[in-house]
């Protein structure tokens, strides 16, 4: 058994309770408010309740309360660092978190689940019979209808046939014929003109019919105006209720129009009141039971719906089991005098075992007398248990492995405190052969060479300190700001591989007004190829000045820069010059990747053109290197006008890789100027970089990126033909 884990020694120090209370604003505070206190009662009893004994005493309450809570945090941070600093307390901690927490929020998932479910299916099933009761009214209301616009000299047998018929299945249920007025029956013609068309001259209706009971309500004496404008009416309307003022009841409705010789004739109303014998029908048919409902209408004096006391009412009780046997569902009716409609929401309760069986007493019978139901919720309750064993022994086996891992961290970490206080000599004894015991292995190993990655790591630090200021360096060595050139729109961009890398651009000012461009990739990259980088602008730069032509100066910096470049390296380089007065760009090439040329809008169906002219890279010291760079160096020259984009780049463009290798490539980059040579010179210069990133993906970068782009606008053109 391991020594006991003492806090550890960066550990606050304890403070004793009269340090804590003396010595600190909050024990000062608490003892100030305390004392006043004291002396408000002394004072209450003296004098009575005097105004600033009152004040005194509010300060004194507001000062134990903030004194108190200062002491409570602070309590709560020292439990809380002496009861977790433990690693076996923590993984208790955590196994609880991790096995116990989460079980128990499952069951309540699976238990709110179940819930509600259970109070959709019972609302669902009780629409699905409260609709079905709706259908069977219209359907016997259009059966009257249909009759009696057929043969209106038996209407009144037909309405004692209909009742007859439907009073086994709906006892309560009542039929009425309403006649309406010749001229109302004109006017409701055009709502029933299809069906009026179809019937021929009869012998004219009775006046008005009645059939059933009507108890709930007396027979509609007419026929409101709205209704004659309609084909029919179905739905659920309200009616005023015995049980007080401002509450009604439900009734089921459907007014369907009987036509005659072309016109309107009456109205079929057919009635059934959702009573206590409708209520316990839709019980029995659906095992759910409808209580009482409210109307959403607005307004305080909103009546409310009162649906008849149907006794035995499940999940009556108001106990927190209520929330697993209520339910609501919302119907809509309508106002029989207006036609408005309005909601009314009503509650329902169900027992989930009676609504299960429901659900599942159309599965065949499975094993003896039981349900297929029956067997899925035994199932169930099996794999339940399972869970909880298994749970059980999960966090006996936790706090088991909790024991025995903290034996081992407890020497581990007693060694790394020797490390901490600089005693690299340490070792941990190996005594368990397990994983454990190869990390203490690998601990030991860890303090012998952890002094020379210190001082690795110190010198890597310097190096990329050195680095990052050698690319600082490097960067203020390319152009900075925008080249302000009449006529020619000038931007490009460098992206190293490396902190520091061998690409090179520069834009410099020549006589006569011209204007020299150079882009250059050293080969290689670091260090040593920023040097040869910044060489080579200080040799441009010179000799610039001294040869205009692009030739003559590729031939004499090569010459220069062959003497000091390092055998294993070359330079390759696109030089041009830019005549503005001429319209004129010369340009040679050192080996370097092509130059990508688009004609402006002045040449039909303008072409990317890569152009190539021969030429040998810079810088080989080998023999007659010199000569044959002469020999093969060729100069061209390009007439330029409005709208000409040039695009000088080096192969960190085109031999940009994706994660299968394929390179991007001169074609898809010509192509891409080609597509988009009409925007700007930098909306070109991101297009392109997008498509690279694209092209590359995640894919690192494995080489420097440069681009140069030129456009040529129309002030160009006018420089020239001043020139002229």
């Amino acid at each position: 058994m391991p020594a006991p884990a003492a806090l550890p020694p960066d550990a606050v120090p304890p403070v004793s309770p009269a340090d804590l209370l003396f010595k600190s604003w909050p024990g000062r505070l608490f003892i100030v408010s305390a004392a006043l206190k004291v002396i408000v009662a002394l004072l209450r009893l003296a004098f009575g309740e005097p105004g600033f004994v009152g004040i005194l005493s509010t300060a004194a309450t507001i000062g134990l309360i903030v004194s108190v809570a200062f002491f409570a945090w602070r309590l709560f941070v020292l439990m809380k660092r002496r009861l977790l600093w433990r690693v076996r307390r923590k993984l208790i901690l955590s196994y609880i978190f991790i096995g116990v927490v989460p079980s128990l929020l499952i069951m309540v998932f699976f238990l709110l689940g179940g819930v509600l479910i259970f109070m959709n299916v019972s609302a669902y099933l009780f629409k699905d019979g409260y609709d079905a009761m709706v259908d069977d009214v219209k359907l016997y209301a259009e059966s009257a209808a249909s009759e009696m616009s057929r043969s209106p000299e038996s209407a009144s047998q037909t309405f004692g046939r209909i009742h007859r018929n439907t009073s086994r299945k709906y006892p309560v249920l009542s039929f009425a014929y309403v006649p309406v007025p010749a001229a109302a029956a004109r006017a409701g013609t055009s709502a029933a003109g299809a069906e009026a068309q179809r019937t021929t001259s009869r012998e004219p209706l009775a006046g008005r019919l009645t059939a059933g009971p009507w108890e709930h309500m007396p027979a509609p004496p007419t026929i409101p105006a709205w209704l004659l404008t309609r084909k029919g009416a179905l739905g659920t309307i309200a009616m005023p209720s015995a049980d007080g003022p401002g509450q009604v009841e439900l009734v089921i409705r459907a007014a369907q129009p009987v036509v005659t010789d072309g016109s309107v004739a009456g109205f079929v109303i057919a009635d059934l009141p959702i009573g206590l014998e409708m209520v316990q029908r839709l019980h029995e048919e659906t095992r759910v039971r409808a209580g009482t409902a409210t109307v959403l209408a607005e307004g305080a004096d909103a009546p409310v719906v009162s649906l008849p006391p149907t006794g035995g009412a499940a999940g009556s009780d108001d106990g927190w089991t209520a929330l697993f046997r209520k339910s609501v569902i919302f119907l809509d009716y309508y106002d029989w005098e207006t036609g408005d409609g309005r909601r009314v929401s009503m509650s329902l309760s169900y027992r989930p075992g009676e609504l299960y069986r429901q659900l599942s007493g159309a599965q065949q019978i499975l094993l003896g007398t039981q349900t297929f139901g029956e067997v899925a919720i035994v199932i169930l309750l099996v794999i339940a248990t399972l869970f909880l064993i298994i749970e059980i022994v999960a966090l006996s086996m936790g706090l088991a492995l909790a024991r025995s891992i903290t034996s081992s961290i407890h020497e581990l970490f007693m060694g790394t405190e020797r490390v901490r206080h600089g005693d690299f000599a340490h070792r941990i004894d190996v005594s368990t052969n397990d994983q454990l015991g190869e990390l203490a292995g690998s601990f030991n190993q860890m303090t012998g060479s952890i002094e020379g990655l210190l001082q690795t790591a110190a010198e890597k630090k310097r190096l990329e300190e050195e680095l990052r200021i050698a690319r600082v360096i490097q960067m203020s060595l390319l152009p900075r700001g925008p080249l302000d050139v009449p006529g020619l729109a000038v931007t490009a961009l460098c992206v190293p591989a490396r902190e520091v890398g061998g690409d090179y651009y520069d834009f410099f000012r020549l006589p006569g007004e011209c204007l020299g461009v150079l882009i250059a990739d050293v080969s290689g990259k670091g260090t040593s190829a920023a040097l040869y980088m910044a060489e080579l602008k200080g040799l441009v730069l010179a000799l610039s000045q001294m040869y205009q032509s692009p030739r003559q100066l590729l031939i004499e910096v090569n010459r220069i820069i062959s003497e000091h470049l390092d055998s294993r390296s070359f330079i390759t380089m696109t030089y041009a010059v830019i005549d503005p007065r001429r319209g004129l760009m010369t340009f040679c090439r050192a080996g370097h990747t092509p130059l990508i040329f688009l004609p402006g809008p002045s040449v039909s169906a303008p072409t990317a053109q890569v152009l190539t002219p021969s030429g040998m890279v810079l810088g080989l010291s080998i023999d007659g290197a010199a000569e044959k760079f002469e020999a093969l160096l060729e100069e061209e020259r390009i007439d330029l006008s409005s709208g000409d984009v040039i695009v000088l780049y080096t192969d960190g463009i085109t031999e940009a890789m994706n994660g299968q290798s394929d390179l991007f490539g001169d074609a898809r980059l010509s192509r891409i100027v080609e597509e988009h040579g009409h925007l700007d010179s930098g909306e070109l210069r991101e297009r392109i970089m997008r498509e690279v990133e694209a092209f590359v993906g995640g894919a690192d970068q494995h080489d420097d990126m440069t681009m140069i782009l030129l456009k040529v606008d129309e002030a160009f053109s006018a420089v020239d033909r001043v020139a002229v």
